[in-house]
């Protein structure tokens, strides 16, 4: 289908400012770029009864996380957030939004979590942050109001695949136990061959390039490990035994193709899991739901998955 005509209006904003590709600039500068795309989408905030920032402890010192509390009586379930950026680039700012909108619309407290960031930490450092932040929460359910038998994982693009790679470790490593894991068009494979890659190589925001280039960042020299399934969770021995799993996809995407695998292998492994594809849409379109209409409805079906998975427990 042709690009959406929203879609279409915002990457036209973005040509319009001008500046190199995020492919070309330093860490530094394009972690500043998306700190303020985000701005540019921000949405009025849905009330919730708390939202407080603090620290867990992690393997490589201590993790900050932002915790959303919406009304209600505890215990909660809890959706522990995985935010975008390729490994590289993203914050607890960029994804503020997003998760103020899952938390009020799913019903649950959600804890956003900072994790190292590429090439300061290449992988698998974000990986085993987000494991151990995810553990943390569920043995420390009592504290955070929340049931610990209620707990998934979510995330966007590179937070999609933590967020894959955390409900593996947890079905590896003896728990905690996940009713959901969100894949928001999660990057998958380690692979730039697919034809999502070559027909939306560029124009459409996240290019081709720039996923070589976060992919560098987050490897290193050490690109072999890109085969091991918690850098490439499409890669996996087996997807026995995970989750239940919502995947949503951008039809205009590079990462579209590997998305998609993921799911129909999820099935083949006997896990129930959901593929949607929005037609028209671009790499990124999940949080920007103030102005994009498809963004509304992708929010709002991940926050209704939620709620079945949160309401079967």
């Amino acid at each position: 289908m042709p690009l959406d005509p929203q879609a279409k209006a915002f990457l036209d904003q973005i040509e319009a400012l001008g500046g190199p590709a995020l492919s070309a600039m330093p860490v530094a500068d394009a972690r500043q770029l998306m700190e303020a795309m985000a701005s540019m989408r921000a949405v009025a905030p849905p009330v919730l009864a708390s939202v407080a920032d603090r620290r867990l402890p992690g393997p490589g010192g201590e993790i900050p996380v932002r915790v959303y509390t919406p009304a209600g009586s505890g215990p909660l379930p809890l959706l522990v957030y995985f935010h975008g950026g390729g490994w590289v680039i993203g914050s607890l700012e960029t994804h503020d939004g997003t998760c103020r909108e899952l938390a009020a619309g799913a019903g649950c407290v959600v804890v956003s979590v900072d994790y190292r960031l590429a090439p300061e930490h290449r992988y698998p450092a974000a990986a085993e942050d987000c494991y151990a932040a995810t553990r943390w929460c569920a043995e420390h359910a009592a504290e955070l109001a929340i049931d610990a038998r209620r707990i998934a994982v979510g995330g966007d693009s590179a937070g999609g695949n933590l967020a894959a790679v955390v409900a593996q470790m947890a079905r590896d490593r003896g728990g905690p136990g996940l009713v959901l894991q969100l894949l928001v068009y999660p990057v998958t494979d380690h692979d730039f061959g697919t034809a999502s890659y070559r027909d939306n190589a560029a124009g459409y925001l996240l290019t081709a390039a720039d996923m070589r280039w976060f992919w560098g960042h987050y490897l290193g020299d050490d690109t072999a490990r890109g085969a091991e399934p918690y850098a490439s969770p499409l890669r996996a021995a087996s997807l026995a035994g995970l989750p239940p799993a919502l995947v949503i996809t951008a039809e205009l995407d590079p990462l579209r193709d590997e998305g998609e695998a993921y799911a129909r292998a999820l099935e083949a492994a006997g896990v129930a899991a959901k593929l949607h594809r929005y037609d028209g849409m671009i790499h990124g379109f999940f949080g920007m739901s103030a102005i994009m209409d498809q963004a509304v409805a992708a929010v709002r079906e991940a926050t209704g998955t939620l709620r079945f998975a949160f309401s079967r427990r």
